[in-house]
């Protein structure tokens, strides 16, 4: 029996899901069959259940400028999340990144596994957050790589080919950071001044995470990505074409991303609820797959700076019991700091007078901890 992780930084190896779907199956293999789908999703036909649009050119316009920080605002505090289009990252460097993820996932297997997941990390191809030879699996493959600051950057697991596949994801990687910081600048919507969150993150961890998501003969009894609420900062996704897939909760409901060519989806994670005293939250998405169509996406985890101070702005304590701040060292790498991330988040949203919520310790916190390699899954989407 292969050895359970004891944190949720690496996963048991699994088989590749690509390889499963070019097999033609009828019916998918046990262990990928999920009673726990949720329905229903919304009618994609309902405008007042869309995910919100942002236009960071009217941002930038003056004359435009008030009208679409209320509609950021709106965004963030209805949703947690938005799409942004005209953001100014160069649609050659988008176009560019998509395309090299495309070439590595059509790569023979046993080219893809050079860069297969090791004991003690999460970093590389493969699956993340397996941590049980019985857990149910999701139906994606994926690769993992800590792009920015390039100290971080563990190389081996980086592919040499496609040959344009690390200059390209290098480029892409300085884009993000930078569309990250403009938008931040906003204080999303806050009214604080432009450097309150924005500066946390000129210097802070960029990680990326391609995602591979074939089609599946029985797509109602997978799921692609679990229902998860991210712990980064905020999170930025580029859709790899223009099939759906990706979803986020709302009033109960599934309500698809419709893919907007070139369009960063935005989503809020903890940290950023913590930073904005919980005006804003992290939502709950998840991602279903399609019977005749593969989706592709590339999604970027933007954290503060591993010297960032994460607690609410002065400015936002407007209540009696406002989030309190976090002590902050590094990227989430164990399970008891993702916990701690959780926890810290969903305490912090307790109604007043409402029990605390405690830390569980031993056994608790193992199983607690397993709970949340769906729960947080912090790197799917």
């Amino acid at each position: 029996m292969a050895e359970v992780p004891k944190n949720l930084e690496w996963s048991l190896p699994v088989p590749s899901v690509q390889e499963l779907a070019s097999q033609r199956l009828e019916k998918v293999p046990r262990r990928y069959i999920r009673a726990d789908v949720e329905d229903p999703i919304t009618n994609p036909s309902d405008p007042s259940l869309r995910i919100p649009l942002i236009d960071m050119t009217r941002l930038v316009n003056l004359d435009s400028r008030d009208t679409e920080l209320q509609k950021l605002h709106s965004a963030c505090t209805d949703w947690g999340v938005f799409q942004l289009i005209n953001h100014g990252a160069p649609n050659e460097a988008l176009r560019n990144m998509k395309k090299q993820n495309q070439d590595f996932f059509n790569l023979p297997l046993q080219e893809k596994k050079q860069y297969a997941q090791k004991p003690g990390s999460i970093e590389g191809y493969g699956q993340a957050f397996v941590i049980s030879e019985e857990q149910q699996l999701e139906w994606c493959d994926m690769i993992f790589l800590k792009a920015l600051p390039i100290h971080n950057r563990k190389l081996h697991f980086w592919p040499q080919h496609p040959q344009e596949f690390r200059g390209t994801l290098e480029r892409y990687a300085e884009e993000v950071k930078r569309v990250t910081v403009s938008i931040l600048e906003f204080a999303m919507g806050l009214g604080l001044e432009a450097h309150k969150f924005s500066q946390a993150f000129q210097e802070g961890k960029y990680e990326v995470r391609m995602n591979c998501y074939p089609h599946c003969p029985q797509p109602e009894r997978v799921i692609g990505t679990s229902p998860h609420a991210d712990n980064s900062g905020i999170t930025l996704l580029l859709e790899g074409g223009d099939t759906p897939g990706l979803q986020f909760r709302k009033d109960g409901c599934w309500v698809f991303v419709e893919p907007i060519a070139n369009a960063f989806v935005v989503n809020i994670g903890h940290i950023m609820e913590i930073m904005s005293n919980g005006i804003y939250r992290a939502p709950d998405h998840r991602a279903v797959v399609n019977k005749w169509k593969e989706r592709l996406s590339v999604v970027t985890f933007c954290y503060p700076g591993e010297n960032a101070e994460i607690g609410p702005a002065s400015e936002l304590f407007k209540s009696e019991d406002p989030y309190q701040k976090l002590e902050y060292k590094n990227r989430i790498t164990t399970e008891d700091t993702s916990v701690q991330i959780y926890l810290h988040a969903r305490q912090s949203r307790a109604p007043a007078g409402s029990p605390a919520v405690k830390t569980k310790t031993g056994k608790e916190e193992q199983k607690l901890a397993s709970q949340l390699a769906v729960l947080l899954a912090s790197l799917q989407t």
